[in-house]
């Protein structure tokens, strides 16, 4: 990803250099603005651009060696290069053609995957054991211990049975979390 946005870094820079460069010898002017000023800022633009989408490349280096989610500012950055991206694919649809939108909009899927890559504890996702989807909040981390105090009431854990709630006919199994009937007994 970092190499990417360093590579559209240069490319936004030089075409906005460019543009800057044929205002300037053409002596183009538009609605009576000087045409040394519109080269110029032109020219500033593209470093400004230029700058930030290498900001933006560093910011997904520092989240690639660290291997975790971006935070704060990082991540601010990151979804401003996004949306950038979106408005970026926008105009090149209208102004330039499909393949230069559909280059956009694989940039912008690579930064909403570098986005959407990490959990909220800042480790990387991963696939449940055994392939299935489940229905748990998030991926288990195996031979962490449960802290019965942070499960909510109610709520099963290993080392705490649940309570029963209103309208259960029986206590819950602690393991499954199913309902079970208990037999019942005659003296």
């Amino acid at each position: 990803m970092a190499v990417v946005l360093i590579v559209e870094a240069l490319g936004i820079g030089a075409l906005n250099w460019f543009l800057g460069v044929v205002v300037e010898r053409q002596k183009m002017s538009m609605a009576g603005l000087d045409p040394h000023l519109m080269s110029t800022s032109s020219k500033i633009g593209g470093v400004v651009f230029g700058l930030y989408f290498a900001l933006c490349a560093l910011v997904a280096l520092l989240v690639a060696v660290r291997d975790r989610a971006p935070a704060g500012f990082g991540r601010v950055v990151l979804i401003s290069a996004a949306v950038v991206q979106g408005l970026l694919g926008a105009f090149a649809w209208g102004l330039i053609d499909v393949t230069a939108f559909l280059a956009m909009v694989v940039v912008l899927a690579l930064l909403v995957l570098l986005l959407v890559s990490y959990d909220r504890d800042g480790g990387p996702v991963e696939a449940a054991p055994g392939g299935g989807g489940g229905t748990g909040g998030g991926p288990r981390v195996p031979d962490e211990p449960v802290d019965a105090s942070a499960a909510p009431p109610g709520e099963p854990v290993a080392e705490r049975p649940a309570e029963p709630r209103d309208g259960d006919e029986g206590p819950r199994d602690a393991v499954a979390g199913r309902l079970t009937r208990l037999a019942p007994t005659t003296p």
